[in-house]
């Protein structure tokens, strides 16, 4: 039976219980993150947790436990799981208190759920690659916040699942910001395009992993916004995310980009960034 964390206890799913007024359920008022495991080990555990405590400053709200006890907390979950390969998500919302949009006074105790998920890595689609759906950006303009107010960027998600597509690519005015759960990549002519860390998209720790590879493989980084249009015209296109790592795009809506396969720039990161998580045996074929 899998083991859950809330407030202090691991136990089963069964036993947990969220009260109906916490402020998590009301108005998403909290914060999460997921961070990833491979062969029973964390992987970039300290930016995850970081981010995790900016997010809740961002918002105002008090950890109620310090960084070191929330990597307990994930170390702990992970051995009582026998987690091999997934991850680990991690929730705090404000607290249970009545409903009323201001934040409670006096302030109330966070609420702090955490569980493992079992997943392996999307080999295939990071060989094949994936075809992803422009959606007009329509979120609120504090994505730099790793927030649980993630509606605006389910029915982006929703919306290219219907059309088929696998992610949903979003713009501002024809400006590529991100994906609707990950950070988007053009290339071209040997340069890798990004946006700019700004409020208007959520800093992924793999993007950082990313550009950080970049630097060590000598690729040349603009992080300066691009167009709609541009993307089009791109030579490779790729995402990042915990979950999907470097994620190679073949097509944004009805447009093939580039040859309409993988990349080789996308390809040497894919194996780049293999090379830096804790696994044995396979990894992505050349």
């Amino acid at each position: 039976m899998a083991i859950y964390f809330m407030d202090g206890k691991f136990t089963n799913k069964d036993e947990i219980k969220i009260s109906i007024e916490d402020r998590g359920y009301y108005f998403g008022d909290g914060v999460y993150e997921v961070v990833k495991v491979y062969s029973g080990k964390f992987f970039t555990e300290e930016e995850h947790i970081n981010r995790l405590f900016e997010s809740a400053k961002k918002i105002k709200m008090t950890m109620p436990y310090t960084k070191e006890q929330i990597s307990s907390i994930i170390k702990e979950l992970i051995v009582q799981n026998k987690l091999i390969e997934g991850h680990v998500y991690l929730q705090v919302t404000r607290g249970s208190a009545t409903r009323q949009h201001h934040f409670p006074t006096p302030s109330v105790q966070p609420v702090v759920t955490a569980y493992t998920v079992e997943a392996t890595r999307p080999i295939l689609d990071m060989e094949k690659g994936v075809s992803v759906k422009s959606v007009e950006d329509v979120r609120w303009l504090r994505c730099d916040i790793k927030s649980l107010n993630l509606l605006g960027s389910v029915l982006a998600k929703e919306e290219a699942k219907d059309a088929g597509y696998a992610e949903a690519l979003l713009h501002r005015d024809g400006i590529v910001t991100e994906g609707s759960s990950t950070n988007m990549f053009g290339v071209k002519d040997g340069v890798v395009y990004t946006h700019p860390v700004s409020n208007l998209i959520l800093e992924g720790i793999t993007r950082q992993v990313v550009l950080t590879l970049c630097g060590q493989l000598g690729i040349p980084v603009k992080e300066q916004a691009f167009m709609l249009a541009e993307a089009y015209e791109m030579d490779e296109f790729f995402y990042t995310s915990t979950t999907a790592e470097v994620m190679p795009i073949t097509k944004i809506d009805d447009q093939l980009i580039g040859s309409g396969k993988r990349g080789r720039y996308t390809e040497k990161l894919q194996q780049a960034f293999t090379a830096q998580i804790p696994r044995l045996g396979s990894g992505i074929n050349g």
